[in-house]
């Protein structure tokens, strides 16, 4: 099962998957789905019994994020 990150914004969409690149984080950017009404078009999935660990990177960088679902 896989979980997806939205951004308010494609420049933290984009931070987001420089971070997670940088920590070798299995992550990929896809298409932000249309339900989660995000602000930007973009969004970061990634495995479900890896949310936390992802969730930690992001706020440790400043990256503001919501989960979806």
């Amino acid at each position: 099962m896989e979980r997806i990150f939205t951004f308010d914004t494609t420049s933290q969409a984009l931070w987001a998957e420089e971070t997670a690149v940088a920590r070798e984080f299995p992550a990929e950017v896809v298409a932000a789905p249309s339900a989660s009404q995000a602000k930007c078009g973009l969004a970061l999935r990634t495995f479900e019994d890896r949310i936390e660990e992802l969730a930690e990177i992001l706020r440790a960088e400043g990256i503001a994020f919501r989960l979806y679902p």
